[in-house]
């Protein structure tokens, strides 16, 4: 029974991990997006970033899944 107890509780702490990973490259992509025009390597900043958030997000839904 500990066991399961320990295990959720370290899927909590790696879903709040994921989602305060997810919520910086938001708002990072938000800080972009009010610039009036990107730089080549800004516009390659927002491709990585979108990945990013794109696998986070499926990353945070496989761990509640696990909860």
């Amino acid at each position: 029974m500990k066991q399961a107890v320990t295990h959720r509780g370290g899927l909590e702490l790696q879903l709040t991990s994921v989602e305060a990973r997810h919520r910086e490259l938001e708002e990072r992509l938000r800080e972009l997006g009010r610039r009036p025009f990107l730089t080549p390597r800004e516009q390659v900043e927002v491709a990585e970033i979108k990945k990013h958030k794109l696998r986070a997000k499926d990353e945070l839904m496989a761990l509640r899944r696990g909860l």
